[in-house]
C-alpha cells in the first residue's frame, strides 16, 4: 500500500522535530536570563556587565530584555550591549505583564531554565549558579533568591516588617517555606514556566509562589547577596502607597486562592456577634424582662444572616477556584501544543 503524499511530506518534519527534542534533552541546558526594563538606560549597562555569558554545566546562556514601554534609550542600550532577544511592549503594562511576556518569549526561544533578575542590578549576578543548582540537581523546579532583609540598610524598619508579613501570608497560603516572597531574583525550569500564569497587574512575586504551591511545582530558596542601591524602587512610590498595595495584594491572594478560608473567617465575626446577641435576648426573655428588646433581636438577625451570606460566598468562591484550575490545565495544554507546533515549523 502506497502511503499518502501528505504523510510522506510530513514525516521528515516530524522526525526532525523529534530529533530536536531528543537532542535538547540530551544536551546541556539552555539558560535565558530575562530582565524587565522601564526607562533603564542608565542602570542597564551595569546590570548586563555583571551577567554571565558562560556557566558551568550549561550549554548556552542568552539574555532577554522586556522593554515595558520605555521612553528613553533602553532598547538601543540593550542592543549595544549584545542582548540576544528583546520583547518590545508598545505601552507600559506593569511589571507583572512584562514578566509574563518575557516568560512566553523565553519558552518560544527554547529555554530549559529561565532566570529572572531586575534591571537596577539589585541582585548579585555571581549567585546565578546557586539559583540554578537545585533545578539542575532535580531538587526543585522554581528557586527564589532570598535576600538578607535584616541586613539591608536601605530598607526601613516598616518595610522590613511588611516584607516579613507578606512572606508569612504567602507561606501560609502556598505551603512553601520561602522566607523572601517579594524577591525578584529567581530561576524557573521549563516545566514550571509552562504552568505559571499571573493575574495581578502590580507584581508577579507573591502570586507565582502561591501558584507553585497550588499546582505542585517543587519550590525552594537559596540565600543571595545584593548590590548597593542604584536608584529608588519603581514599585514603592511611598510607604502609604506600598502598604495599600500590599494589603490589596494579600487580600486578592486569599480571595483567589483561599476563598473558603477567607470568607469563613469573615463570616464568623458577624455570626458570632449575632449569636451572642441572640443568647442575650433569650436570657433576658427567660428572666422575665419588661422590655421586648426588638432592636437587639433585629440586629442579631441581621448579623447572623450576614455571616451565613459570607459563608455562601466562600462556597461559591471555592467552586470558582476549581474552575480556574481547570482553565489553567487547558492553558497548559495550549501552550505545549503551540510550542510543539513552533518547533515542527523550525
Amino acid at each position: 500500500m502506497v502511503p499518502p503524499r501528505e504523510a510522506v511530506k510530513s514525516a521528515p518534519k516530524a522526525e526532525a522535530a523529534a530529533s530536536r527534542r531528543r537532542t535538547r534533552k540530551a544536551a546541556l541546558p539552555k539558560v535565558i536570563i530575562q530582565i524587565p526594563c522601564l526607562n533603564e538606560e542608565k542602570t542597564l549597562p551595569g546590570t548586563l556587565a555583571e551577567l554571565p555569558r558562560e556557566l558551568a554545566g550549561v550549554g548556552r546562556v542568552e539574555w532577554l530584555v522586556v522593554n515595558d514601554g520605555s521612553t528613553d534609550r533602553t532598547v538601543e542600550v540593550a542592543r549595544e550591549h549584545g542582548v540576544d532577544h528583546i520583547v518590545d511592549l508598545d505601552t507600559t503594562q506593569g511589571l507583572a505583564r512584562a514578566f509574563m511576556a518575557g516568560m512566553e518569549r523565553c519558552l518560544a526561544e527554547g529555554a530549559d531554565i529561565i532566570v529572572h533578575t531586575d534591571a537596577d542590578n539589585q541582585y548579585a549576578a555571581a549567585d546565578i549558579p546557586s539559583l540554578l543548582a537545585p533545578i539542575r540537581e532535580g531538587r526543585a523546579e522554581m528557586v527564589v533568591g532570598a535576600r538578607p532583609i535584616r541586613d539591608i540598610e536601605d530598607f526601613s524598619a516598616l518595610k522590613k516588617g511588611l516584607q516579613r508579613l507578606g512572606s508569612w501570608v504567602v507561606r501560609s497560603v502556598s505551603g512553601t517555606d520561602i522566607p523572601d516572597a517579594t524577591s525578584g531574583f529567581r530561576a524557573f525550569s521549563r516545566r514550571a514556566a509552562l504552568r505559571l500564569n499571573v493575574f495581578n497587574d502590580y507584581t508577579y512575586t507573591l502570586e507565582t509562589i502561591i501558584q507553585a504551591g497550588q499546582v505542585g511545582i517543587p519550590t525552594t530558596w537559596v540565600p543571595v547577596r545584593v548590590n548597593p542601591r542604584t536608584r529608588q524602587s519603581r514599585l514603592i512610590r511611598s510607604i502609604p502607597d506600598y502598604i495599600k498595595r500590599s494589603v490589596i495584594t494579600i487580600f486578592r491572594i486569599y480571595l483567589i486562592y483561599k476563598p473558603l478560608r477567607m470568607f469563613a473567617w469573615l463570616g464568623s465575626v458577624p455570626f458570632a456577634l449575632g449569636f451572642l446577641l441572640c443568647l442575650r435576648w433569650v436570657w433576658l426573655y427567660l428572666e422575665g424582662t419588661d422590655r421586648a428588646h426588638v432592636p437587639s433581636l433585629v440586629l442579631a438577625a441581621i448579623l447572623v444572616l450576614m455571616g451565613f451570606n459570607l459563608w455562601i460566598l466562600g462556597l461559591v468562591g471555592e467552586t470558582t477556584a476549581a474552575n480556574r484550575k481547570l482553565l489553567e490545565d487547558i492553558q497548559l495544554q495550549q501552550r505545549r501544543t503551540r510550542l510543539d507546533v513552533a518547533e515542527k515549523d523550525m
